[in-house]
């Protein structure tokens, strides 16, 4: 197969061929189960040779991408593209989600043992290989200043009742003798937890104004949290109209 046919095949921008469409529905097969075995603390056979298929994949996608860089970045020149490729975030992201796995191949390498997390990459690959996600992506970017806008609000709102909290309840305890919020991290986790209505329970406020400032911030967080929610759900309808 020439460069050129390989670069279509591999590149989801040509989604209405048939070869493109099956490269991809195999790479996402492969992404799925390459995560399998994180589900597990012990290994097994199977579960070995899931990661052993899945990294052979990812070997060969990262093999297929690299050559065909001077066709993805014609602009860039021919040795360049190819010098270059593998400093671009998802060349290094590739990178990362197969070097824990060769571990499997080599018994001594037990240091990549430590960064089995980096498995959890290959949920990014999920971003090259499927366009619903690039849809959302663009309706991040679209509406990111009343994104931004409502992250600067809730940050503020965060700040202002961890430090009003930790101030109220500074000295207070809980029937079990433990000091309330011991420091103000305590303050913020907590301020967090309630203005995303969340509300875990293991940290409270035990005075009446603390519980008031809390009823105001559970409030406030409803409101806060459906605010992007709607603005998100309105432009990704919006996208998916235009592209149906």
């Amino acid at each position: 197969m020439k460069r050129k046919q390989l670069y279509v095949v591999i590149e989801k921008d040509h989604l209405h061929w048939a070869p493109s469409m099956i490269y991809d529905y195999f790479m996402l097969i492969m992404i799925v189960l390459s995560i399998i075995p994180l589900m597990f603390t012990t290994e097994t056979p199977v579960l070995i040779w899931f990661d052993r298929i899945s990294v052979t994949a990812f070997i060969m996608d990262y093999i297929f991408r690299w050559i065909t860089a001077d066709i993805r970045d014609s602009g860039k020149g021919r040795v360049k593209a190819f010098l270059t490729y593998p400093f671009t975030f998802m060349a290094i992201i590739d990178l990362l989600s197969i070097l824990p796995s060769f571990a499997m191949f080599d018994r001594t390498l037990k240091i990549l043992r430590i960064i089995r997390l980096f498995k959890l990459l290959r949920m990014l690959k999920f971003l090259r290989y499927s366009s619903r996600i690039d849809t959302l992506l663009l309706v991040l970017k679209k509406e990111r200043v009343v994104l931004l806008t409502v992250l600067g609000i809730a940050i503020f709102y965060i700040m202002t009742t961890a430090l009003l909290m930790y101030n109220v309840e500074m000295n207070n305890m809980t029937e079990d003798g433990e000091v309330v919020f011991a420091t103000f991290f305590d303050a913020l986790y907590w301020a967090t937890t309630t203005l995303t209505t969340v509300g875990y329970g293991d940290i409270y406020p035990v005075s009446d104004i603390g519980r008031v400032v809390s009823m105001i911030s559970s409030i406030f967080g409803v409101a806060v949290i459906a605010l992007p929610s709607g603005v998100i759900t309105a432009s990704y309808l919006d996208e998916l109209k235009k592209n149906s």
